[in-house]
């Protein structure tokens, strides 16, 4: 008489995830799929895994924490008929959701939940017979307050004191400059330019002395946290600072560089978090949330978080990593053999190993060329000058011809001087030089296939849907909830899965004699 979906279950939205849940959660999220995460066989947990399954995709869908979600699951009649908890039934505790996301981040499966949901798209076959897959990215905010390079340095030592054994006493003793016990910044004249470098001078030298005490080469054998604070101090005293004018650095001088290092760690409560420049007037800090979608259903096939700067992050980077992982990408068999994956991208993705990784695969690449610069505005660019891979040349628009150096570069002088074109080429007194690209020949032929009205109807026509993804991804909060790449990465799975059911509920989802289908057409 208790149970709600008996009582109200007519109540529920047709549809929505509330009522999928609540009539095939145990399809969806069975209990052998949660066996691996409590190997002892000593009893099972006492919240079943379809329960945490269903309130973690329900508290990815809203935006909850932690214990909204429980408050949700205590109080929302919706929330107890879609985890299968009786009307008078109390919540569990919050921390239980931390221990099961613990326990999935250790597992050889940590994205389970996102694979059941890609298992179902899988089997009702909406995008088996779909040649397109659309490649984009956001940046994400992160969950930390940015913090400048006098508070780095100092919360970098206190976390050496804190985590590597004993090495609250060599603070003490080797770290004069400041006193790392206070709380707050130090009490200095912070107008005062010669005040500031003093400071900086003194905490980056604490660092140094209390890096040169430590036992550097057991620390890391050691690994762990201890590890990871040491190293991330020895980053700190070195990416912000640079030698006092007039120092060599010494004599123990520094001053805060008149720089910004690359991949720099923005704060020491989250240092996997990067300043990050999606457009040139856009500037955020934060992380990078990569996607693959199949733009004509507007399902996510893969996903990825990476840190928002950095080896191995760029748009083009990730995107050929997550297509060849994702399994929806084989191509499909049509009556004449396999038809070939079209990837749509913008200008981002259009890379020259991007665009030789998709040729390689035997897909066909619908990247939106990068803009070619100019050397006088609206001037003649790379693409007017004509190349002779065979010879080794490049010839100008006025017919010069040069030959290219081992490094691809054709420097036109003395020939620019008189040139009648001059004007739309160039402005440098010493005549145009031009350095190819190692794969310019690739890039320039991608370049032409753009130009086909056929190429941009279909880039214009199937692009859009990848953008509308990324809108009910950052829908009402850009930010996110967790600190670190992992922790956010297994997040931004989980609401990518909510969002996939969501919107197969929307393609008309039902369950048939044992058999996932969609009652629409996609």
């Amino acid at each position: 008489m208790l149970d709600v979906k008996s009582v109200a279950g007519h109540l529920l939205a047709a549809g929505s995830v509330f009522a999928f849940l609540a009539d095939h959660r145990l399809e969806l999220f069975p209990p052998a799929m949660f066996e691996d995460l409590f190997p002892s066989k000593r009893g099972r947990p006492s919240i079943p895994g379809e329960v945490i399954a269903s309130a973690i995709v329900l508290q990815t869908l809203h935006g909850l924490s932690d214990r909204e979600a429980v408050e949700a699951l205590t109080f929302d009649l919706r929330w107890k008929a879609a985890c299968g908890y009786p009307v008078d039934a109390p919540g569990f505790h919050p921390t239980v959701l931390t221990l099961w996301r613990k326990r999935l981040a250790a597992s050889e499966s940590p994205q389970r939940i996102f694979e059941a949901v890609r298992q179902v798209i899988e089997a009702t076959g909406a995008v088996a017979v779909k040649t397109r897959r659309a490649l984009d990215s956001t940046i994400l905010d992160d969950a930390v307050a940015r913090q400048d390079t006098v508070t780095q340095l100092i919360a970098a030592i206190r976390a050496v004191a804190r985590q590597v054994p004993g090495a609250d006493g060599l603070v003490a003793s080797v770290c004069t400059g400041h006193d790392y016990t206070r709380p707050g910044k130090p009490d200095i004249a912070w107008d005062d330019t010669d005040a500031r470098e003093q400071l900086v001078s003194a905490l980056v030298n604490d660092a140094l002395a209390l890096l040169e005490a430590l036992d550097l080469d057991a620390i890391t054998q050691q690994g762990g946290k201890p590890a990871e604070a040491v190293a991330l101090l020895g980053l700190l005293a070195g990416q912000d600072v640079e030698p006092a004018e007039g120092s060599d650095g010494t004599d123990g001088r520094w001053r805060i560089a008149r720089k910004v290092a690359p991949e720099r760690v923005i704060s020491t409560v989250d240092p996997d978090a990067r300043h990050a420049h999606k457009t040139r007037s856009r500037r955020q800090d934060g992380f990078k949330a990569h996607v693959v979608v199949e733009p004509d259903t507007g399902l996510t096939t893969a996903c990825e978080l990476t840190k928002a700067a950095g080896e191995g992050t760029s748009d083009a980077a990730v995107g050929v990593r997550l297509l060849e992982a994702d399994p929806t990408s084989a191509p499909a068999e049509t009556g004449s053999g396999a038809a070939p994956i079209e990837v749509l991208g913008d200008s981002a993705y259009a890379s020259a190993a991007m665009l030789q990784a998709v040729q390689d695969k035997g897909w066909v690449p619908l990247v939106k060329p990068r803009p070619l610069p100019t050397g006088v505005a609206g001037g003649f660019t790379l693409d007017d000058f004509s190349h002779d891979p065979h010879a080794g040349t490049l010839s100008c628009p006025a017919g010069t011809t040069r030959r290219l150096s081992p490094k691809g570069a054709a420097k036109f002088g003395n020939a620019c001087a008189g040139c009648p074109l001059r004007q739309r080429c160039t402005t440098a007194v010493k005549g145009r030089t031009v350095t190819l690209h190692p794969q310019h020949d690739l890039l320039a032929e991608h370049r032409q296939r753009a130009t086909d009205p056929a190429w941009q109807q279909t880039y214009r026509q199937h692009r859009p849907m990848v953008e509308r993804s990324i809108a009910w991804l950052t829908r009402k909060n850009r930010r996110v909830p967790y600190r670190g790449v992992d922790k956010n990465n297994a997040w931004l799975h989980n609401r990518t899965a909510a969002l996939n059911l969501r919107r197969l509920l929307a393609l008309g989802l039902t369950r048939d004699q044992g058999t996932w289908t969609l009652a629409a057409t996609t």
